[in-house]
């Protein structure tokens, strides 16, 4: 293998919700004795998942799996208005990591069906944040995911709203919406786009490098809707040699010249840290800066009141002062030092 430079997409890796929902979690692991439960994976990202089962979490499916009593984590990706009401009736602590974004997203859904109005949604069919928008308004709503689909849909006399999955790409995203546009003139759209910052600048950074490289590295699982919107991007922009890891040992051994790197929205920087060791390249890596994305997300709010209880009951027992101790910056520890301490 000759790698003579790699290309390093920025931004890539991580993003606000991502980052807030790893963190939420290495909480509950660090507090609660094993297990804790998690409703669906964490985030899609296979390093992830296995790194917190490690640690006694156990990703189940069915809040029916989780026995009484025992705390419980609803993943970054939004859950069903039921589900949440059925963890609380059954948990005895629990916390939901859902991303502020997909919040907006199940408010707007909530909001336009209150209205009146028949919800187009735009979402990948199985997806967790797709079944957990449609169920807040399931009988105001109806999904598309092709123009095909679009054209499928019955006539509709209510006004029209589109809302969309926040994970799509552009591309996935654009044409399917200028179709119900088209079939519905009048349909209201939010002001700011459903779509998710980070997977945007994502992509705008790999269209920055794409036409520069020889082969394009995407890092992150195949259930993750954002990294396989990076993959297709990249294949669709010519690139000839395209290939989307987990892990550094799936990378082939003659890659040769510019290689690109990025990673989709939950994949850790270690493994970017190890692909780029493996591609050893002769010239060194430069950072491609599409945008300095400084978006924080907060802790959820019974995390918060976790933190601000174990903080107060340490400060007393060490004879601390109240007033003068340092507050907590949650926003200077990065969840890829968070998920790394776990395996120490």
């Amino acid at each position: 293998m000759s790698v003579e430079h790699v290309l390093l997409a920025q931004p890539r890796g991580f993003c606000a919700g991502v980052e807030m929902a790893i963190k939420a979690l290495a909480w509950m692991v660090r507090v609660y004795p094993a297990p804790v439960y998690c409703y669906h994976e964490i985030v899609h990202n296979k390093l992830v998942v296995e790194r917190f089962e490690a640690q006694g979490v156990v990703f189940v499916d069915s809040i029916d799996d989780v026995p009484a009593g025992s705390p419980i984590m609803l993943s970054a990706h939004g859950s069903a208005p039921e589900v949440v009401d059925a963890a609380r009736a059954r948990g005895s602590y629990v916390v939901d990591s859902v991303c502020p974004l997909v919040t907006k997203v199940h408010h707007e859904v909530k909001v336009r069906a209150g209205k009146g109005y028949r919800i187009v949604y735009i979402g990948h069919d199985g997806h967790e944040e797709a079944v957990g928008t449609m169920a807040v308004a399931p009988q105001a709503i109806d999904r598309v995911e092709t123009v095909t689909d679009v054209e499928a849909l019955d006539d509709i006399a209510e006004p029209v709203a589109l809302l969309a999955q926040t994970t799509l790409s552009h591309r996935d995203w654009e044409g399917v919406a200028v179709a119900v546009r088209d079939r519905f003139p009048d349909v209201w759209t939010p002001g700011r786009s459903d779509l998710c910052f980070a997977t945007t600048n994502r992509q705008a950074a790999l269209m920055e490098l794409d036409h520069r490289c020889d082969a394009i590295v995407v890092i992150g699982s195949g259930n993750s809707s954002n990294t396989r919107a990076l993959e297709q991007l990249a294949i669709e922009e010519g690139c000839s040699r395209v290939y989307r890891v987990n892990a550094v040992g799936e990378l082939p051994t003659d890659l040769e010249g510019v290689v690109g790197v990025t990673a989709g929205a939950s994949a850790p920087e270690e493994l970017v840290d190890e692909v780029i060791e493996f591609l050893d390249p002769t010239a060194g890596v430069e950072l491609v800066d599409v945008t300095d994305e400084d978006e924080y997300f907060p802790p959820p709010r019974n995390i918060r009141e976790l933190q601000e209880a174990i903080e107060t009951a340490a400060t007393v027992m060490l004879g601390g002062s109240l007033l003068g101790r340092p507050a907590m910056d949650d926003r200077s520890l990065g969840a890829s030092e968070v998920l790394a301490s776990l395996s120490r």
